[in-house]
């Protein structure tokens, strides 16, 4: 492998350590990546998610991006420099198959990133929706009950209250009329 090397012109030997050097640090950031440790917070089960946080959306010059780059721009230059190129077609050619790489890589994680939702449930999207009465809920806000409703493509139990003149019972169908301030459901009953 040493004469391997030695045999190699310097231009040849840039690009052969370009591409194994860049590689094994490639390799190490996927694993890293697909196992988790990636993350800022090693098993730390604190939300610290902040609403308003959107974070930069389209990250170009990330170090796992200039990692792809790198390890792109090695063996792409290999491949040229087999194919007897010019010098400076291989440059030309490697840094354009770099740029690529990172164009492709940013735009992989910008649209996983697009794909992620917070969970934080909004009972506001649960006005006008259509519910079950799952624990009797008093007439004329008397006391809290449940209903079973779809808020954000999730079944939930949610309580409740009324301003119907007569309890709704168990298996009776509600729709939502308003939330309160800290989160009750006002409902309605659906066929009076």
């Amino acid at each position: 492998m040493e004469q391997w090397f030695e045999a190699l012109n310097l231009f040849e030997k840039i690009y052969w350590l370009v591409a194994g050097i860049s590689s094994v640090i490639f390799l190490v950031l996927l694993v890293l990546t697909l196992v988790g440790g990636d993350s800022d917070s090693f098993g730390d089960d604190i939300d610290t998610e902040i609403d308003g946080d959107t974070g930069i959306d389209f990250q170009f010059l990330s170090f796992k991006n200039l990692m792809g780059f790198f390890t792109i721009f090695g063996w792409s230059g290999i491949a040229a420099l087999s194919g007897d190129l010019p010098r400076y077609m291989v440059v030309i050619l490697s840094i354009i198959c770099g740029l690529l790489m990172m164009l492709a890589m940013a735009s992989l994680f910008y649209y996983l990133s697009k794909l992620q939702s917070s969970g934080t449930l909004k009972l506001k999207n649960a006005i006008n929706q259509v519910g079950e009465v799952y624990l009797t809920i008093g007439a004329n806000r008397s006391f809290i009950g449940k209903v079973s409703i779809n808020v954000q493509g999730t079944l939930r139990e949610l309580e409740a209250l009324t301003e119907e003149h007569s309890d709704l019972h168990q298996g009776n169908v509600v729709r939502v009329k308003t939330v309160t301030d800290n989160g009750i459901l006002i409902v309605e009953l659906l066929n009076k």
